[in-house]
């Protein structure tokens, strides 16, 4: 007999991130580091291994390697089997023809043949740029117990958001009678969150059924889930009601952040009944001088302050000199913050060097832009950086 798994899952984590500018220069957006000792593909591929979901495919294609190198084997988030496990799936060269994922339901498409490897019963696809904890093992019961061709799991949006995402229109049932991508005038406020899980069979005969359709731009919402329900396949919305965030722009990667920080979050990273893993760097316990203050903040290990750091996330091996100040920022590894430098309302990227006296971004205020510094830049003493997105290699004006 065969072995096979009964759900398997479909990472999508290849998006370039273009809105998120200097962090994802170099890096694809599920690489980015959260949360002083997380990067954002952790809360998905978290969710699948305390779901019991324990195959998964992570599609790659915008710069790749540092994705690639901190998944390695998958063991920090028990992932490391001999049957299953993690895979990093990467666009190859077929004979017929040779080319990157043209959309999301190309990319799955075009990895058809490792899900078939498992004989899954479900796959679940989800997207590898989202902040949430969600049990995917529930949506999967719902699924199996509405008979659905295909469930989408949907969050209320306000209604001056919901022309930004896919909007599902449900019957009471939670069945779907109509799906509309980014509607100018939403009819409802219910948002598909790119999670979807289809019975496997329905997947496949859509994806190929797509894959010969020279019209389609081989998207999922904008032509896999409308052929099929259009076709009058059983679709179903999966309502979640916990923290979700889309981390696809600066502000709300930074609002992210801010969340994880107080006695009472609005998003708690330390839940031990849903640990979130992560490939920890190892760093000796962070030292914080007898002068220092430190208040509201999230402290990763290895950091070293002598300044003062508040409402802010810093991660390992952060060093805060003397007179330094940080304030609402997110500083990632590595970085210094020189004696009586500035930094406020920022996302400073990893090994980034801030001069002394230096002062990066302003008071948090309405009218305030919020400052990103990209991975290993230097910047000079005494320089002021308060706007805009800054990625050359020195900043020495």
């Amino acid at each position: 007999m065969h072995r096979k798994k009964e759900c398997v899952a479909m990472l999508l984590a290849g998006g370039q991130g273009s809105r998120l500018f200097a962090l994802t220069n170099n890096i694809a957006k599920p690489a980015v580091a959260f949360g002083a000792k997380y990067r954002i593909i952790d809360f998905p591929l978290s969710n699948c291994i305390n779901s019991g979901i324990d195959t998964v495919g992570v599609l790659t294609q915008y710069q790749p390697l540092i994705l690639n190198e901190y998944i390695g084997n998958g063991q920090p988030w028990d992932l490391d089997r001999a049957f299953g496990g993690v895979h990093i799936l990467s666009p190859y060269q077929a004979k017929a023809r040779s080319t990157w994922y043209e959309g999301t339901a190309n990319a799955i498409y075009q990895n058809m043949h490792f899900m078939k490897m498992y004989n899954p019963e479900y796959v679940l696809i989800l997207s590898g740029d989202h902040i949430y904890k969600m049990n995917y093992a529930a949506m999967l019961k719902a699924h199996i117990e509405t008979g659905a061709d295909c469930t989408i799991a949907a969050i209320n949006v306000p209604l001056s958001e919901a022309s930004r995402f896919g909007i599902l229109n449900t019957n009471p049932d939670g069945s779907i009678y109509q799906f509309e991508e980014k509607p100018k005038v939403p009819k409802s406020t219910l948002a598909s969150m790119g999670i979807y899980i289809f019975t496997a069979s329905k997947l496949f005969k859509y994806l190929e059924e797509d894959e010969a359709n020279p019209n389609s731009s081989k998207d999922f919402g904008k032509d896999v889930l409308p052929a099929m329900l259009n076709a009058g396949e059983k679709m179903y919305s999966y309502l979640f009601e916990g923290y979700w965030k889309d981390v696809g722009t600066i502000a709300s990667l930074w609002q992210a952040n801010m969340d994880l920080l107080g006695d009472n979050p609005e998003f708690d990273v330390n839940d031990k009944a849903w640990k979130i893993h992560s490939r920890n760097p190892l760093a000796p316990p962070e030292y914080i001088g007898d002068d220092a203050v430190v208040k509201n903040s999230m402290i990763a290990l290895g950091c070293e302050i002598e300044g003062r750091v508040e409402n802010s996330v810093l991660g390992s091996n952060v060093i805060v000199e003397k007179g330094a100040v940080i304030k609402d920022a997110v500083v990632l590894a590595n970085s210094i913050i020189k004696s009586g430098a500035s930094v406020s309302y920022s996302i400073i990227d990893e090994n980034v060097t801030v001069g002394k006296n230096s002062v990066i971004g302003v008071e948090k205020n309405p009218t305030a832009e919020i400052v990103v510094l990209g991975r290993d830049i230097t910047v000079g003493d005494g320089v002021r950086v308060l706007s805009g997105q800054k990625n050359e290699k020195d900043i020495l004006v």
